[in-house]
């Protein structure tokens, strides 16, 4: 019921194999059978199309359909264009994040990256990219570059641990790096606390394929020059941003734009989203520990 409560926050519904993928203990098939059996004929969750909801909606099902075949297509371009962020000097490490890596995508989908990069190089790495990034509006296709969160190699083990992160970072698609994302993950064994059971279903082609320009940047900006160009765009973009928040500037979902950065983290939350995430998935379990108090002993 948790498990369905949090996916009910994006109006998504899951697989049997989907619930037993998300819950917060491991458990037997029988177990597993039993409970499930007990809540589906109790109507306590019901069956919309293939899946599984709290709530009797056919159209979050055939929404969800959709959206998985729209994935499905956007997906090998994730993995295409993740391998080509790769080559930009200092990235070490490159995962497709977002609704894509729970491979859904609306009609105007983004695809979103997580990207590592090296030690005390994020902001050089982020600024280059972000270079680049402006040459696509030209083209409009900057939704397909959506790089939101940014660490370093110190920063690997993240500070917020709740569902929403151990979510996030459970259903990462590696696209680059393959060392770098194995390392991260490792680190991150936090998020077992949360989705013990987890198996990912799906995964992309993982490349490692770096650049002439990869090469030659980094060794111009390399040692105490790398470090005082690295501070210099740190403090530009956190300044920039400040401005941006203060002032209320929107994004294109009209959200207010707000960028949460460090020296070895930069990381977009437009209207402090994770945060509200957090607290309604509570407040839906609150919800259902009341009505089905029996199911929360």
């Amino acid at each position: 019921m948790k498990a369905l409560a949090y996916f009910d926050i994006f109006d998504y519904p899951l697989s049997q194999q989907e619930i037993k993928n998300f819950l917060g203990y491991r458990i037997s098939e029988s177990q597993f059978r039993q409970a499930f059996q007990r809540l589906f004929f109790g109507e306590t969750i019901f069956k919309v199309g293939e899946f599984y909801s709290l709530r009797n909606d056919p159209d979050i099902a055939e929404r969800r359909t959709e959206g998985n075949l729209r994935a499905n297509k956007l997906l090998p371009r994730a993995a295409r264009i993740g391998a080509f962020l790769y080559r930009f000097p200092y990235v070490r490490g490159v995962a497709v994040s977002g609704s894509l890596s729970k491979n859904y995508a609306d009609e105007k989908a983004d695809i979103d990256f997580f990207i590592i990069t090296k030690s005390n190089r994020l902001w050089i790495a982020r600024t280059l990219l972000h270079l680049f990034k402006k040459l696509t509006f030209l083209f409009g296709r900057q939704h397909f570059y959506c790089m939101n969160y940014f660490i370093d190699e110190k920063a690997m083990n993240l500070q917020d641990q709740n569902i929403y992160s151990a979510m996030e970072v459970v259903t990462l698609l590696p696209v680059a790096g393959k060392g770098i994302m194995n390392k991260f993950f490792r680190i991150n064994e936090w998020t077992e606390e949360w989705f013990p059971a987890y198996v990912a279903e799906h995964e992309l082609r993982v490349s490692d394929r770096n650049s002439i320009f990869k090469k030659m940047i980094e060794r111009g900006f390399d040692r105490k020059m790398g470090d005082r160009f690295d501070d210099i765009f740190f403090k530009w973009t956190s300044r920039r941003w400040q401005k941006k928040e203060q002032s209320g500037r929107k994004n294109t979902k009209g959200k207010v734009m707000n960028l949460v950065t460090g020296k070895h983290f930069s990381k977009s939350d437009p209207g402090a989203f994770q945060a509200k995430i957090v607290a309604l998935h509570e407040y839906k379990v609150e919800q259902l520990r009341n009505r089905w108090p029996q199911f929360f002993d």
